[in-house]
């Protein structure tokens, strides 16, 4: 029977006999060790103890190495086991007991595995522990080398069933897999506050992950990375761990409900802070951490998803915002009536600044994040912009007709000059083409200026239809009452950015000498002389003030005030033969009055119907001949009495 320390020494022999002198070299010490240590154990073996017996107390003394963490004493002993058993093996020691066989290969096995779990655990102990046990790390890669010298290839003539003996362990390759396990459970471990106690979860979360692993690629480069050979590329292998560990976490992140602003923390954090000096370009870790041939973080696909999601979401935070700045402007102004603020003589509100902020702020976050990302959000928010105005427009016409409120006006004005202001603002600031957003603005102000006119005729319309009644000619009705009425609308349209201003004090300035002339050539009693001469000079009177006060609030329309004049003076007019002359030069002003307005204006001077055709016969030419008005109408937008039309 051959003694323990006998069994040691063969395999120690045996060994050396089959490796390389290099691999022989390399595993001599540790060979020649682990036998005497298998010799001291086995002393205290009973004598009654047989082989089997020895062989389980051998396995239980290496385990308990392992466990120990004295690697290299337990690789030596394995390494002995193994190579016995194939010497059995190949003596064809088994042959009548293949079961020993088998037992004996399995216990070599469930060995060297233990030291692989042993590897893994102080792989993954590496960074948990506050310290770097350094004398732990270099026995396990001197234990790697060993191994790899002792196992330089796989034996292809092993004989079936023995493939457990002799094959390479491939511990670097488990060293690495451990590392990127260590990465894993160190991303994993980051703290996650539920969602539900903090609404910046994520933001906190991905804080103490960049945070926690900086700290961990820190100890790698100071500590960790000086008990590795040059080959193993120990900052590289550590810093691919952590980034694959990282794209997972993130990628899994990224699948589940996310709220807005957590799109863009995500967005954000992938696009400016993982390569920036807060993370991984930190100072501190350069030259040795390496970012530049890193793959993407998240796959292409996973990245247009996640900025598809983010565009989606901004979708509701938009039109949110949106529909906040109209209900400020319900609530905080028009049923406070609060006046519009006054800048530069021009009515103004904050309307287009607030637009332009939101816009303005989303679309610098979004090109933070990238060009694609920042021309989305800007095609996001106009079209959001091109739905609120139809929205805005209709809640402003609605308020202001269910009430006559005196900010109605300048918020109008207000409102159109802001609307100009965000054109060019959005312009200048963003190079965007407007096109479709002023076809709607354009819209928008034709509906207001119409409200407006609407509103105005509502008000003025109960003092125009005073106009020859007797209340009128006799005085009671002050001659200034409709100019007072007219001003109260167009006085804040000199506070209108131009040429807007202008040209609706033009509409006022027009619809007040249209609608007045309407009211006079309505079908009346016969009046006297007397009668005649007090409409003339109250209609004179009453035009002279309406045109000066238009005029004084910036009208240009000075081209409307001979007409009241002329009628004034025909119905006036006390020679018959002169009143010709009167029609004439109102024929002349105006060449787009027509045969039914003269004999209207005739009729109300109280002639005849020959009178009145044989009139207008003799100054038609004046009319035709006439370039008046200079293109202007006046008359042709004026109805004239179906009662009058048939004199």
């Amino acid at each position: 029977m051959v003694l323990p320390a006998e069994v040691g020494e063969l395999a120690h022999t045996s060994v050396l006999q089959r490796c390389s002198p290099a691999t022989a070299s390399a595993l001599d010490f540790l060979q020649h060790g682990a036998a005497l240590s298998s010799v001291a154990h086995t002393r205290s073996i009973p004598a009654c103890c047989g082989r089997d017996h020895f062989s389980q107390y051998w396995v239980m003394e290496i385990n308990e190495l392992i466990q120990k963490r004295q690697l290299l004493e337990a690789f030596a002993s394995i390494k002995l086991m193994e190579d016995e058993t194939i010497s059995e093996r190949d003596s064809e020691k088994y042959i009548d007991n293949p079961q020993e066989f088998v037992r004996k290969s399995k216990d070599v096995d469930l060995l060297y595995n233990s030291i692989t779990n042993a590897i893994q655990s102080i792989v993954e102990a590496t960074l948990e522990d506050p310290t770097v046990q350094h004398t732990m790390l270099t026995s396990m890669v001197t234990l790697i080398a060993h191994e790899e010298a002792a196992h330089p290839k796989a034996d292809n003539t092993a004989r079936p069933g023995s493939d457990l003996l002799g094959r390479p362990r491939k511990w670097r390759e488990q060293w690495r897999e451990a590392v990127n396990e260590s990465a894993r459970k160190r991303v994993l471990k980051a703290p996650m506050a539920p969602r539900e106690e903090a609404t910046s979860w994520l933001d906190l979360h991905l804080h103490f992950l960049q945070e926690h692993l900086r700290e961990d690629l820190l100890k790698v480069k100071s500590s960790v990375k000086e008990c590795y050979p040059e080959e193993y590329q120990v900052c590289d292998t550590y810093v691919e761990a952590f980034h694959n560990a990282i794209a997972s976490h993130l990628q899994e992140l990224s699948q589940g409900p996310l709220e807005f602003h957590e799109l863009y923390t995500l967005l954000d954090w992938v696009a400016n802070t993982y390569h920036s000096e807060h993370f991984l370009g930190h100072p501190q870790l350069k030259p040795e951490v390496k970012t530049e041939n890193l793959p993407l973080l998240l796959t292409p696909a996973d990245w247009d998803k996640l900025k598809n999601d983010y565009i989606a979401s901004a979708k509701g935070k938009i039109e949110s915002y949106f529909g906040n700045i109209l209900r400020l402007e319900v609530t905080e102004k028009w049923k406070k009536e609060v006046h519009s603020e006054e800048k530069e003589n021009l009515y103004h509100t904050s309307l287009s600044f607030d637009i332009q902020t939101i816009i303005g702020q989303h679309v610098k976050l979004s090109g933070a994040i990238s060009r694609s990302l920042e021309t989305k959000m800007l095609e996001l928010c106009m079209a959001e912009l091109l739905k609120f105005i139809p929205r805005f427009e209709q809640e402003f016409m609605e308020w202001s007709t269910a009430q006559d409120s005196p900010i109605f006006v300048p918020y109008l004005v207000a409102y159109i000059n802001s609307f100009h202001d965000l054109v060019s603002g959005l312009e200048t600031a963003f190079k965007v083409n407007t096109e479709e957003l002023q076809k709607i603005l354009a819209a928008l102000t034709r509906n207001f200026t119409n409200h407006f006119l609407t509103k105005l005729r509502t008000k003025i319309q109960p003092l125009l239809k005073k106009i020859l009644t007797k209340n009128w000619i006799l005085e009671t009705e002050r001659p200034v009452s409709l100019a007072l009425a007219v001003s109260q609308f167009s006085e804040h349209l000199q506070h209108m950015r131009e040429p807007l201003g202008q040209e609706l004090l033009h509409e006022v300035h027009k619809y007040m000498v249209k609608e007045y002339i309407t009211q006079v050539i309505k079908p009346r009693w016969k009046m006297n002389r007397e009668t005649r001469q007090q409409v003339s000079r109250k209609m004179s009177l009453e035009a002279a003030i309406i045109h000066n006060t238009l005029m004084d609030q910036g009208s240009d329309a000075s081209w409307l005030f001979p007409s009241i004049e002329h009628i004034a003076n025909i119905i006036g007019e006390k020679t018959k033969d002169k009143i010709k002359a009167h029609v004439k030069e109102l024929c002349q002003d105006y060449p787009d009055i027509r045969k039914e307005h003269v004999l209207a204006i005739l009729a109300l001077r109280g002639l005849g119907r020959s009178r009145r055709a044989a009139i207008f016969r003799q100054v038609r030419h004046a009319q035709e001949s006439s370039d008046g008005g200079q293109g202007c109408t006046l008359f042709a937008e004026i109805d004239v009495p179906v009662i009058i039309s048939c004199f």
